[in-house]
């Protein structure tokens, strides 16, 4: 039997990348959640602890929402994500125009870290697993004019960093070290892993890898 896979996330590329592999989520995003940091966490420890709240918070919707499904008897796993920049401390989305002006300078012509964390829940249960996957990524020059271009597209404005790697800012990427789909903010070869090894009772549809895999 095909497990149910709840998404806390609202991200059209978290979304993207689990159809391109032909799984329909059930999509919970964690709307809610505040993602300011007031603790003095790592940049591992930082995305983990916001998956894990992103996750326990889509949780207990998907639980009041779906309790009394017949469905729910359906093996189901819930997978919440959270994606931040690093360079010499954490990025998160742009705040304004400004903000994205100056992440961009910040990341040209240099390398920065991509980290995601990610929380898979057994809903109704203890069960989780946290982990977290890193990327270094290394940005070619640009000038100050390419970026004023850029911020007149719609692309920076819901990503950390204030690009996408499969997006418009892409081409000015040299290379990465690391997982192309975790850049994207959704490392989901490691997922998968995780689910082979220690989540039997989950079965995803064919074995699915990732198409950018």
């Amino acid at each position: 039997m095909e497990s149910r896979i709840i998404l806390a996330s609202s991200s059209p590329r978290r979304i993207e990348l689990l159809k391109a592999c032909g799984i329909e989520p059930i999509i919970i995003p964690p709307s809610g959640v505040s993602e300011d940091l007031s603790l003095p966490l790592s940049m591992e420890q930082a995305v983990m602890y916001l998956a894990l709240k992103k996750g326990l918070y889509s949780e207990k919707i998907y639980l009041s929402q779906y309790e009394s499904d017949d469905s729910a008897l359906t093996p189901a796993v819930l997978i919440a994500a959270d994606t931040i920049v690093f360079k010499n401390g954490m990025i998160g989305k742009p705040l304004d125009r400004a903000d994205a002006a100056a992440t961009l300078k910040r990341l040209r012509n240099s390398s920065h870290y991509v980290a995601t964390g990610v929380s898979l829940i057994k809903p109704g249960t203890n069960k989780r697993s946290v982990f977290f996957d890193v990327t270094e990524v290394f940005f070619k020059d640009y000038s100050d004019e390419e970026i004023d271009q850029y911020l007149d597209t719609q692309e920076p404005w819901d990503k950390a960093g204030s690009y996408a790697i499969q997006g418009y800012w892409g081409k000015h990427i040299s290379h990465f070290a690391g997982s192309y789909d975790n850049v994207i903010g959704f490392p989901w070869g490691l997922i998968q892993s995780i689910l082979k090894e220690s989540w039997p009772e989950i079965s995803l549809k064919n074995e699915t890898i990732s198409p950018t895999d």
